[in-house]
């Protein structure tokens, strides 16, 4: 596949613990990540939405048209929780997964296709910090890790199974420097903080957005080039120890927490 510069939603997955699996189980493990994954998207309703796909060995690499950002982030992933568990139960050793989410360009070549929102997305996901985070949780089947700039499109708008409050952001160091992703486990709440290499703590958590929002697909956000506002919106914060809140209009009232 060649062509220009596209724009596109990464999605990269990692089987957790795989390096411990024998050869001859390897097949079985692949073909089982193929049909849970593939069984997601078209659930999703986004399998004819792909632009571009890479076999990992352990995982897949990804890019889907960004037409519905929620659809991924929502839908798709829990599809792909259920699908786990589903499969999970006919197995003794359960099937792992460990889901990196971007936006952005990517450039396809003869080989596959490159960009830096590519590689953020294999390593949020692939990062120690993730590791640590499903490993400390061991019946958890999938954890799912967006970019900063995903969350704050997308996931703090809430939307169809999208639950801000079930995030967890941290500070991780990578390549490219340090980042601030966000982590769920689907089927928890917020998820454990990370044990992983020194240094590595939970950032300063968003509020997320005013409980009446939460699960509107029609909240306001902002995705690529286009722009969605939402004719009745809600401004509500927190600064040190004042608080405000615009629910109602006007100036708002100061006051102590």
């Amino acid at each position: 596949m060649h062509g220009g510069t596209q724009y596109g939603f990464i999605i990269n997955l990692d089987t957790q613990g795989s390096g411990t699996t024998p050869d001859p189980d390897r097949p079985a493990l692949r073909e089982r990540i193929y049909q849970v994954v593939e069984d997601a998207f078209g659930k999703a309703d986004v399998a004819d939405a792909r632009l571009a796909q890479e076999d990992r060995g352990d995982g897949i690499l990804a890019v889907v048209e960004p037409r519905r950002p929620g659809s991924i982030v929502g839908e798709w992933a829990e599809y792909l929780h259920q699908n786990l568990r589903q499969v999970n139960r006919e197995l003794g050793r359960p099937l792992r997964l460990r889901a990196g989410l971007d936006v952005g360009p990517f450039t396809p070549d003869g080989h596959g296709f490159s960009g830096a929102a590519v590689d953020l997305a294999c390593r949020i996901g692939n990062c120690e910090e993730a590791k640590s985070v499903l490993a400390a949780v061991p019946d958890a089947p999938l954890l799912v890790a967006v970019t900063d700039r995903l969350y704050q499109d997308v996931v703090k708008h809430g939307g169809r199974w999208i639950d801000p409050t079930h995030y967890r952001q941290y500070r991780v160091r990578l390549k490219e420097g340090e980042q601030q992703p966000w982590f769920t486990v689907p089927g928890l709440g917020a998820p454990p903080p990370a044990a992983g290499r020194a240094g590595a703590a939970p950032a300063k958590e968003d509020p997320g957005p005013p409980a009446a929002r939460r699960g509107d697909e029609s909240a306001g956000f902002h995705f690529g080039d286009v722009t969605a506002s939402d004719s009745a919106q809600v401004l509500q914060g927190r600064f040190g120890d004042i608080t405000f809140d615009h629910s109602r209009g006007g100036n708002g009232s100061g006051g102590r927490s």
